[in-house]
């Protein structure tokens, strides 16, 4: 019989409604008992007659564990794709169950060691709001205090901003522009369903009001070499650390070949389509590709700007550009950026040749 004390919900979702169990091939089984006598959950049994495993109480199996699967000698136990969890994860009230949890016993979890942080936590003013599309906001935020500022920064770094009359944790949000002398930072928010901080910025956060930014954070930076082609690919609001990154290289080495693949869902996610234009406008070595999954057919674009119906990663695939030789940026959500990463290998770029800025939470 499952155990209780293993069958209990995971972050809210009760256990019985998540597939994640393992499964023994019985032809590729040696009977060594390895998974049998290492699962202190008790998911297994051993049959000694035939000298086999048997999966008795799969409800025990912690979820995402794969302990026995990875020291099994005959590659005999599988388990449902990880995506399956990633899936759950993905889930606001799964979020926000972990972040309650954590909350709630902070006295027990939080750590008590002193590590140091090169970042710092700065009061910023709410200076403009602007909302270009129905689930898109972009806010710009000036220090309140001067001389405390984002001055220096990398671009395509973040900045991890919270609610200062909230409870919750933090959200990180990558800064959508390079450094500017007066230290203020522009944020491209994207409406999650469910988000605590996305729901509070699309619902109450005004002009004048007040946030705390943490930072500046993050590696995804410019290290490529200043000869070497460069590919970026952004899903959603994950062209905001792009828009960054391009910038920056427009400023400082115009003449190199760059890529820019953005993709949405609809072509109504669209926004700073000026800047793209201007972008096109400027740099006859930038090429861009806009591909949405639904609504490119009726998109009209100036020339030298290319419009696909279909995700990101087919249009990477289907691209007069060639992929192969050059340096990757890629920044959006996680099955996109599965999607794109697999594009990339096809094309023959190595793991150090790709960067990558997942987001998740809002």
């Amino acid at each position: 019989m499952p155990d209780p004390k293993y069958t209990k919900p995971w972050h809210g979702v009760p256990r019985e409604q998540i597939a994640w169990n393992p499964s023994v091939i019985e032809e590729a089984c040696i009977g060594c008992g390895t998974c049998v006598t290492g699962c202190s959950r008790m998911v297994y049994r051993f049959d000694f007659e035939r000298k086999k495993v048997v999966v008795v109480d799969p409800l025990n199996c912690m979820v995402g564990c794969t302990t026995c699967a990875n020291t099994c000698p005959t590659h005999a136990i599988e388990f449902p794709s990880i995506q399956t969890v990633f899936a759950l994860e993905a889930r606001a009230a799964v979020r926000h169950t972990i972040e309650d949890d954590l909350i709630s016993r902070r006295a027990e979890l939080a750590s008590h060691s002193l590590v140091p942080h090169p970042d710092r936590v700065i009061e910023m003013s709410v200076d403009e709001i602007a909302r270009p599309t129905a689930n898109t906001l972009i806010v710009r935020l000036n220090p309140t205090v001067k001389g405390e500022c984002f001055c220096q920064f990398s671009p395509g770094q973040y900045v991890e901003i919270s609610n200062p009359d909230s409870p919750y944790l933090s959200r990180a949000y990558s800064i959508a522009n390079t450094p500017r002398e007066d230290g203020g930072i522009e944020l491209q928010i994207r409406r999650v369903e469910g988000g605590r901080l996305s729901d509070w910025a699309f619902g109450q956060l005004s002009e004048g009001d007040r946030v705390h930014a943490r930072g500046p954070l993050g590696a995804f930076t410019m290290r490529s070499p200043v000869d070497r082609p460069l590919v970026f690919v952004a899903g959603g609001t994950g062209f905001a650390p792009i828009e960054a990154l391009i910038e920056q290289q427009l400023k400082i080495t115009p003449q190199r070949d760059m890529l820019l693949f953005w993709g949405v869902a609809d072509l109504r996610d669209f926004y700073a389509l000026d800047r793209i234009d201007a972008w096109n406008l400027q740099d006859r070595n930038l090429h861009i590709v806009l591909a949405a999954d639904r609504g490119a057919g009726s998109f009209s674009v100036p020339a030298g700007i290319t419009v696909v119906t279909g995700n990101v990663a087919a249009a990477m695939q289907q691209s007069e550009w060639p992929i192969a030789g050059r340096d990757a940026y890629v920044a959006g959500p996680p099955a996109m950026i599965r999607a794109v990463l697999d594009v990339l290998h096809q094309a023959g770029l190595t793991a150090e040749r790709i960067h990558v800025d997942s987001f998740g939470a809002g």
